[in-house]
């Protein structure tokens, strides 16, 4: 399973390369069903100046759209960085049944990383997918915007 996971991971690094290039945080995000992708997305805040604006979100409504369903309970969620509140709430919500991420976020990560937060999660959760990769943008990012 190991090739898949690393497969889809880059797919998610490379939507996450297209949010750097527009000046958003670069996360990206691959919702998969039966082994095929569904649905790509990366966050667009700073560009629709939108709150709603996180890859995950994009991801899964453009899931659901194509299934013609709300419930993804046989899809899997690949993301580069940690899950949010909001997303692992949407997550939780349409049911994804796996979540695998690249980066911690341990401030703002909700999936796993802040006990304090931790929701009675209802998804498996596989995490440091590519990790260095994925905080690699991430550091590019943050190290741009404090210049």
């Amino acid at each position: 399973m190991a090739h898949f996971e690393n497969k889809y991971m880059r797919m998610a690094l490379d939507e996450a390369k297209l949010a750097l290039k527009h000046g958003d945080i670069p996360v990206g995000a691959v919702v998969v069903c039966k082994d095929r992708v569904v649905a790509k997305a990366h966050n667009t805040r700073e560009r629709s100046q939108n709150a709603l604006g996180h890859a995950e979100i994009a991801a899964i409504f453009e899931a659901c759209k194509k299934l013609g369903r709300w419930r993804l309970n046989d899809c899997d969620i690949y993301v580069t960085l940690e899950p949010c509140i909001m997303c692992t709430g949407a997550i939780i919500q349409s049911r994804i049944r796996r979540v695998y991420f690249g980066a911690y976020d341990f401030d703002f990560g909700y999936a796993v990383s802040n006990e304090a937060l931790k929701p009675k999660i209802k998804f498996d959760c596989y995490c440091g997918i590519m990790e260095d990769e994925c905080k690699s943008l991430l550091d590019e990012f943050f190290t741009k915007i404090r210049k």
